[in-house]
């Protein structure tokens, strides 16, 4: 049995869709989870309920961690460590391999040109100290409890799929689908790594199934070379066949946005991530598993042939 907690988002779908070339036997854990296929389990569960956690722990080979919490600061230090507990100490009662899938909040925003596995941590926001804490938490438990677990950790993500897909879904496809401005942050000027989620989804299942790339950092198959966000606004409204109108938001306007719009507020924290080069590097994975990631023109094209077509 291989387990998703926290299924129904894009990264879980695609995990699931992805883990039955490796088995049949998946099992969707979630508050109120669906099938992704045919075969699939469900099983209902509070996952900040360590019994409940526990019991869909049980039996598994592999869980994979895919949940996400509210996008708020105070809901995260809240929630995550106390889930993540919950998991650790499941996985190692009932001898299951842990696979997190991870952003890169943690990492120092002085080495954002250029992340790799070896990027120091230094997190300059309230949610990237969360992430951090949590991977200390899995890494202590590896060293001290004999956890065997990896850390699959993405840039920010795209990909077919409507719903809840990333920053430039929500930024500029679905802005140019509604004839609108498509929407940036800080500045237009810099490079910004994207990972396309169904490669996400494959790799973080190869992973998993792969016994020699535990115990470790993973970034998962990004294309290089990424464009600046006025590439990526003149690269899509190309695709959709539309004009290339944008709108930056400076950290006034997203404070201002966020007197009205409550997850605006979380994002002056994380504008960090736009006003520098924003690179990110799977080459360890890429040289590993000898596959390459999806083209940034190949998933736009997608994208658009999947939604807007």
């Amino acid at each position: 049995m291989q387990t998703i907690l926290g299924s129904g988002g894009i990264i879980a779908t695609e995990l699931a869709k992805a883990l039955t070339d490796y088995t049949k036997n998946i099992k969707l854990v979630s508050r109120n989870p669906k099938k992704v296929n045919d075969t699939d389990k469900l099983q209902k569960a509070d996952l900040l309920n360590a019994s409940e956690v526990e019991r869909a722990v049980e039996g598994s080979k592999v869980v994979y961690v895919t949940i996400g919490f509210p996008y708020n600061a105070k809901v995260w230090q809240k929630t995550w460590p106390v889930f993540m507990q919950n998991v650790i100490t499941a996985c190692i009662k009932n001898n299951t391999k842990l696979v997190f899938f991870d952003n890169i909040y943690m990492y120092d925003p002085n080495y954002l040109n250029g992340m790799t596995e070896e990027t120091p941590v230094n997190p300059p926001s309230k949610k990237g100290k969360v992430r951090a804490k949590l991977v200390n938490m899995i890494m202590d438990a590896i060293k001290n409890d004999s956890l065997s677990a990896l850390i699959a950790r993405c840039a920010d993500y795209y990909g077919p799929g409507i719903e809840r897909n990333g920053m430039i879904r929500e930024m500029i496809f679905k802005n140019f689908a509604s004839n609108k401005k498509a929407n940036w942050l800080s500045s237009l000027n810099y490079k910004h790594s994207v990972t396309y989620t169904p490669d996400a989804g494959k790799a973080t299942a190869l992973l998993g199934n792969t016994e020699n790339a535990y115990n470790q950092v993973w970034h998962l198959p990004t294309a290089s070379n990424p464009m600046t966000g006025r590439q990526w606004i003149e690269a899509i409204a190309k695709a959709m066949n539309v004009k290339p109108k944008s709108q930056v938001a400076t950290k006034f306007i997203v404070r201002v946005m966020g007197l009205f719009v409550p997850i605006m507020r979380e994002m002056p924290e994380m504008l960090y991530q736009y006003d520098r080069d924003y690179v990110f590097d799977s080459s360890k994975f890429e040289k590993r598993f000898r596959i390459q990631p999806t083209s940034y023109s190949d998933g736009i094209a997608e994208i658009v042939k999947a939604d807007y077509s």
